[in-house]
């Protein structure tokens, strides 16, 4: 059955219910496959004598523990706007990106130590490496296929809702797609008398990691620091105005941003020769012309200064 939404010209769902709707599912959707695969993982990993298995079934536990924190996050910014929050808690979408950001990065950083120190200690003779089963593989191989279908399908609904949430747990789906790839060449190297294989292809994951982890919290703090499009609103925003009758120039246009709304406080020109009405309709289509052209835009206020008629 296909699904109807209201997309605006960048393919984003305008609407609050249907953005809200998709970002809880792909959030449950999350949840669900990292409890089932962190169980699967884990009691392979020690039954298949696979230490690689068993960290990744480690960090599908610790996953667990995060997407739970990043649904209550999602939950929060659904809820409607109040007199101490008249623009609503969409900040809250931005906090569980920071949430999954620092779940990233810090398992980037036990990774790699583990990975480095298993590889030193292989190296120096100081560890024996165990017989792995070939269950570890085909559940490795499980784990990228069904976490590739995940990818492609938050990478969707994180465009369509524009939520960075949901964005960062696409970038997390593809760490665990290149970290079940560690284990299965590793596994394979393994079995083929290469044991530091797996070690390194470890270490070489986590610095993806750790990329993809700085990437959602400098998005993430971009939107809870205010962070506008500067320039490039300006632009946008004078291009709509440009032919709009009754407009005689532009003084200030200033923007602000709440979670991924925007509200720009505008400052215009208009004839110093027509009435009161007159100078309210230009500003009332001021702000009917930019809210239809400009995605998340939540509120204009347009404020117009007369200019004495040459």
């Amino acid at each position: 059955m296909t699904e109807e939404y209201q997309l605006n010209q960048d393919g984003v769902i305008t609407g609050h219910a249907e953005r809200s709707k998709l970002s809880a599912r792909a959030i449950t959707l999350a949840l669900t496959a990292n409890v089932i695969l962190a169980l699967l993982k884990t009691i392979v990993g020690i039954f298949a004598h696979s230490s690689a298995l068993l960290a990744d079934g480690i960090n599908s536990s610790s996953d667990v523990v995060y997407n739970l924190a990043v649904s209550f996050f999602v939950r929060a910014a659904r809820k409607p706007a109040d007199d101490d929050h008249p623009y609503g808690h969409s900040q809250y979408e931005s906090v569980g990106a920071l949430v999954v950001g620092a779940f990233i990065i810090t398992a980037a950083f036990t990774i790699f130590w583990n990975s480095i120190q298993s590889l030193v200690d292989l190296l120096q003779g100081r560890s024996e490496v165990a017989s792995t089963g070939p269950l570890a593989l085909y559940v490795a191989l499980f784990t990228v296929a069904l976490k590739g279908f995940l990818f492609i399908y938050t990478r969707i609904l994180g465009r369509k809702t524009n939520n960075p949430t949901v964005k960062a747990v696409a970038l997390d789906h593809r760490n665990d797609i290149l970290s079940a790839t560690a284990v299965v060449i590793g596994t394979l190297m393994a079995r083929l008398g290469y044991a530091w294989a797996d070690p390194l292809a470890g270490a070489i994951v986590a610095v993806f990691f750790l990329m993809s982890g700085i990437s959602i919290l400098q998005d993430s703090t971009d939107i809870l620091m205010d962070t506008v499009p500067g320039k490039e609103l300006d632009k946008k925003v004078r291009g709509i105005l440009e032919e709009l009758p009754g407009l005689k120039g532009i003084e200030e246009i200033q923007a602000h941003r709440f979670g991924q709304y925007l509200v720009i406080n505008l400052s215009i020109l208009v004839d110093g020769d027509i009435s009161v009405n007159e100078g309210d309709s230009i500003a009332d289509e001021v702000e009917k012309r930019l809210i239809a052209e400009i995605a998340f835009l939540q509120a204009v206020h347009v404020h117009y200064h007369s200019r004495p008629s040459a």
